[in-house]
């Protein structure tokens, strides 16, 4: 459970960081919105695929996704 709480909040921070929004890391996901803020707000989580996109497109290790 804890580790889904880091992970919603480290995308939560790093979207904005990157000043996206939610719709564009959808887009990029290839998913609709409302599946990504879902993993924002930790009501589910990434699919392995999308999980490693997420890691490229904020430049970030996956450990780093789960810090």
């Amino acid at each position: 459970m804890e580790e889904l709480y880091r992970l919603s909040k480290n995308l939560r921070d790093l979207r904005k960081q990157y000043g996206y929004t939610q719709k564009y890391v959808a887009e990029q996901l290839g998913i609709v919105y409302q599946s990504y803020q879902h993993y924002e707000l930790g009501l589910s989580t990434p699919s392995l695929q999308h999980f490693i996109m997420l890691a490229k497109l904020y430049d970030v290790s996956y450990e780093d996704l789960l810090e």
